[in-house]
């Protein structure tokens, strides 16, 4: 079944059920609520009816009392707001369960403090295990400098230890991780990896990018069972924030195994749009014979490529050299050309292709491998991404428009970032084309909003409140960094919604609450929009998720909160 006819038949079948089930009760109403449908025809309503896993009513308290019946659950939201269910536009689940479950270091402020967790995380650790973990990041120490081997060699000795950084872009090593990995004063930089090294020519302990594959693949591999409790983990604390569609970015074969499972189960409480893995050759290869997979709580019909690193490890691939590091300027992990072929073989499969691109220098070459596969293929609808899209040179700005890119954007990388990206690229790179929200929306790009979690924290009230300040959760800067590129909160719910939904070839079928639509839907205790209209963004992130609908399915309460509006 092509992905095009399965988006018109499940429309078709919305339709139909609605007329169907007309007479019918609900299985459940929300009423006496702030619905915000996203519906421009109907954007605000009071109560909205479901059955059948879709909405099939919107309107008045008066007008849906007539979809109550005796096994009907009503819920009366005493006036709290309702909107669509929001969507992770770019994310690695996975990675999200590690955090949780593994060493998580995100946010850590010292090396010092970092150093203290991994000697405990050592001291209760077999001695044929590894310590691994995840979020440290330089740029938020007093000494904003890349860590050491030796800074983890005096913790312990006799256990190797692997701790990635925030970016996912570089790892820091003690010494046996290396001696395992054969990692050597003459061991080359492989391509699109670096092997950052002291004066002697030693290495640190700190890889970049493709570097970072000489010490994974000594790494035992993770079980089944490990995988499947992240990834369980990773699920329910989205249900919590109010996320009920996940894109994955570069998804493996076994982690697709353990989703088809879960899936067939029914246990999958948001839905997922896997990004193949596209590094993975074999798993390239079986999806380009089988084609699409596309199910209503799963689908897989996009590849993800990797074109360049990250800007805290200075893997982005730039124009001009980096200011802090005169004479480099990134690594380009894939080439022009290479980006075009991948790009053109997955499209002739019909498969979307969505590709990392951080630097200008590798952004403008994305751009051009799409604007090639774009004229090969005039009549498909590609809706081909760049992920990220963080630092873009002038003239490609209005590219994303003319060849109708999306534009998968991260607005808390910008309040991660920017206190420190002007020592990387300079004030004048960063004003003309750092995270540019407002420039890539007028150049009518489609513009989704994510997390990049575990890199930022997956909750899409934090990116909400990001987009409409540009400030960091404590104020800062006082007007924001390029305030002229922020959105408004009906823009920035869009890029979590409409906007999202689009990009996932969904558009028909979610983003929006109207009758025949699926029933994916969040409930808060404060209205957005009325935040905005009384100046208070801080209260964005006190904002609460009471509950989260996936399908029809309540599959997170807040049962305090909830019990507490019924008096």
């Amino acid at each position: 079944m092509t992905g095009r006819f399965y988006t018109w038949l499940q429309s078709l079948t919305g339709l139909l059920l609605t007329s169907a089930l007309q007479a019918a009760p609900a299985e459940l109403l929300l009423t006496n609520a702030r619905i915000h449908t996203l519906n421009k025809e109907k954007p605000m309503v009071e109560a909205l009816a479901i059955q059948g896993g879709r909405v099939v009513a919107t309107g008045s308290i008066k007008e849906l009392k007539t979809w109550q019946g005796p096994a009907t659950r009503v819920v009366d939201l005493k006036g709290k707001a309702v909107y669509p269910g929001f969507h992770e536009g770019h994310g690695h689940l996975k990675g999200l369960g590690y955090q949780l479950v593994r060493l998580d270091m995100a946010g850590m402020t010292s090396l010092e403090t970092i150093q203290g967790k991994v000697k405990e995380e050592i001291s209760h650790t077999p001695k044929s295990d590894w310590v691994l973990g995840r979020g440290w990041d330089q740029n938020l120490w007093a000494k904003k400098e890349f860590p050491t081997r030796q800074d983890l060699d005096k913790l312990g000795d006799g256990i190797p230890v692997s701790l990635t950084r925030v970016d996912g872009h570089a790892i820091w090593v003690n010494t046996l991780a290396l001696k395992k990995a054969g990692i050597t004063r003459d061991t080359r930089d492989p391509v699109g990896g670096k092997i950052i090294r002291d004066a002697q020519g030693e290495a640190t302990g700190i890889l970049v990018d493709r570097a970072m594959d000489l010490v994974t693949a000594v790494i035992p591999p993770e079980s089944n069972a490990q995988r499947e409790k992240a990834i369980r983990a990773a699920l329910a604390r989205c249900a919590e924030y109010g996320l009920t569609s996940f894109h994955d970015a570069g998804v493996s074969g076994e982690d697709i195994a353990i989703y088809e499972t879960l899936a067939a189960q029914g246990e999958l409480p948001l839905r997922l749009n896997v990004m193949l893995a596209g590094a993975d050759a074999k798993l390239i290869d079986r999806f380009m014979k089988s084609g699409p997979l596309v199910k209503d709580m799963l689908q897989i019909r996009s590849v993800k490529l990797m074109a360049d690193g990250a800007l805290g490890s200075r893997g982005a691939a730039m124009l001009e050299a980096y200011t802090d590091q005169p004479g480099y300027s990134g690594l380009e992990i894939l080439t022009e050309e290479q980006i075009y072929q991948s790009v053109k073989r997955f499209a002739q499969s019909g498969f979307q292709t969505a590709v990392h691109a951080i630097g200008d220098k590798t952004n403008r070459s994305v751009l051009n491998a799409f604007e090639r596969v774009i004229k090969e293929f005039p009549k498909a609808d590609l809706r081909l991404r760049v992920e990220h899209a963080q630092i873009l040179d002038a003239q490609d700005i209005p590219r994303f428009g003319k060849l109708g890119i999306i534009a998968s954007m991260q607005p808390t990388h910008l309040t991660s970032d920017a206190p420190w990206v002007p020592t990387r690229i300079g004030n004048d790179r960063m004003e003309e084309g750092a995270y540019v929200w407002q420039k890539l929306r007028q150049s009518q790009a489609v513009l989704v909003s994510g997390s990049d979690t575990p890199v930022e924290s997956a909750n899409p009230l934090w990116g909400l409140y990001a987009a409409v300040t540009r400030q960091t959760q404590n104020g800062q800067p006082p007007k924001g960094w390029s305030y002229d590129q922020h959105l408004t909160m009906d823009e920035a719910l869009e890029s979590y919604t409409k906007n999202a939904a689009y990009a996932a070839f969904r558009e028909k079928d979610m983003g929006t609450l109207e009758a025949g639509k699926l029933a994916d839907i969040v409930v808060l205790d404060s209205d957005l929009g009325q935040i905005m209209a009384d100046r208070k963004p801080q209260d964005i992130l006190k904002t609460k998720v009471l509950m989260t609908i996936s399908n029809g399915r309540v599959v997170y309460e807040n049962k305090k909160e909830l019990a507490g509006l019924r008096g």
